[in-house]
């Protein structure tokens, strides 16, 4: 990352610094005095806990400087009306000076897979940073931003939501080359009434498309293929299903394990594998190759890096531990996710052991989408087990799809769920563990790892 002052940052952002403070150098940025590393600027945002409190903390930490509306004693700090706002400004500022080129990602489902992929398709042709885990709201995005080396050549933005206006925030930071949406689900409907509103907010990252950028939406996705008229900016559409797109994929039959498909655009054909199992990563892939095709990466290269990447975790890890099979698929859910992880499971031969959290911000869809994964769930396992609030309304979705009441079980806590788990799962069997990100099954799953039988 580059040295920035704090005058120029309080230029770019339109705040104060003290005369004998505007050489001062910060390294990144961040929001939390727990975590701040020496050099970085501390971003004092007013939350559930005013930051302003924190400000000792972080400077007693190392921090350069803090990003404040007022001072806490006497410490260098820029000052500005809003650190939120003013972060963003920075970070702005800060990609435009770099020079570098940027590609936003946004979809309800898989971009950050998408991210990914993306970025382990143009890495060795360029020199590629990304945003982190779920650095993809208004802070984590500018943080990532900021903390991005110099010599960057390709930034691989993250822009995720749950209301209007977000991305739109997001993109005018990040002002994208390549803006890149994967699908229009149900995720974050609570807040935007309508796959028409997801729609509506995602169309918001074309908004900070640069003059000459180029747009990569997914054709088989019916909300992204109804707006093609419409889109004044230069559009390219992928997919598998839909034969009037631009760049298709064709499915093979492939090693178990993995995915096989043909990719066909009006230059270029070629074959695709990835280590990965279930179709739908296949637009995340198509994506991924949309954006490196565009970027003048050649076939062959981008056939390499696809058939070794490695997905972050959290994110369809599967391994073997106590005799069993886990897929763990734990960092967040929506019913698409649900539908396309139960799939997977269905897929795997053993005693099939669907271990589900509940799927979040669905509003008033919250019921009958927990009771459809119910439903599916009794078609693609053997076993359910439900944990979360909704726990009993998607027992009650398999139940009425025919599963047997005694393959199924709800849980209040995450003991009881790893506790059941510990006495009942029997060598060979499968275990997918899933749901919403607040739902934390990760910390199922490591219990039923680490504890004794």
């Amino acid at each position: 990352m580059s040295n920035i002052t704090l005058g120029q940052a309080a230029a770019w952002c339109g705040g104060h610094v003290e005369e004998k403070y505007a050489d001062l150098v910060f390294l990144g940025a961040n929001n939390d005095s727990r975590k701040i590393l020496p050099g970085q600027l501390f971003v004092a945002l007013e939350g559930v806990r005013d930051g302003h409190e924190f400000i000792p903390m972080a400077m007693e930490k190392g921090a350069a400087a803090a990003l404040c509306k007022f001072t806490v004693g006497e410490h260098p700090a820029i000052l500005v009306d809003d650190p939120r706002i003013a972060l963003g400004k920075i970070a702005a500022a800060h990609r435009q000076q770099l020079g570098m080129k940027v590609v936003g990602v946004t979809g309800s489902v898989g971009k950050s897979t998408t991210k990914e992929m993306i970025a382990a398709v143009l890495e060795g042709d360029y020199i590629v940073s990304k945003t982190p885990a779920n650095h993809n709201n208004d802070i984590g995005m500018p943080m990532a931003i900021l903390a991005m080396p110099e010599d960057t050549q390709v930034a691989v933005l993250e822009m995720g939501m749950n209301h209007f206006g977000e991305i739109s925030y997001l993109t005018g930071i990040g002002k994208p080359d390549a803006a890149v949406i994967v699908n229009i689900g149900t995720m974050h409907i609570e807040h935007l009434g309508s796959r028409e509103g997801i729609l509506r907010a995602k169309l918001e990252i074309l908004e900070g498309l640069k003059e000459g950028g180029k747009a990569f939406l997914n054709g088989d996705d019916d909300m992204l293929w109804s707006v093609k008229d419409s889109l004044r900016r230069r559009v390219a559409y992928f997919g598998k299903e839909n034969s009037d797109v631009d760049l298709r994929a064709r499915v093979l039959p492939g090693e178990p394990g993995s995915i096989c498909f043909q990719v066909a655009s009006e230059d270029d054909v070629f074959t695709v594998e990835l280590p990965l199992e279930g179709q739908h990563y296949i637009p995340d892939a198509l994506a991924a190759v949309s954006v490196g095709l565009h970027f003048g990466v050649a076939p062959q290269r981008i056939r390499q890096r696809l058939q070794s990447f490695q997905n972050m975790a959290g994110r369809q890890e599967i391994f073997s531990a106590r005799g069993c099979t886990i897929i763990k698929d734990c960092y967040n859910a929506g019913p698409e996710s649900m539908a396309a992880a139960l799939q997977v499971l269905k897929n795997r031969s053993g005693r099939r052991i669907a271990v589900l959290g509940d799927m979040l911000e669905l509003g008033e869809r919250s019921a009958a989408e927990h009771e459809k994964v119910g439903a599916l769930a009794a078609k693609c396992a053997d076993v359910l087990l439900s944990y979360g609030p909704s726990r009993q309304i998607m027992v009650n979705g398999a139940l009425a799809a025919g599963m047997d009441p005694e393959d199924t079980g709800v849980f209040a806590t995450h003991e009881e769920m790893a506790s059941s788990l510990r006495r009942n799962c029997r060598e060979g069997d499968v275990l997918l563990f899933k749901g919403s990100h607040g739902m934390h099954m990760e910390l199922v799953l490591e219990q039923f790892l680490n504890e004794e039988r």
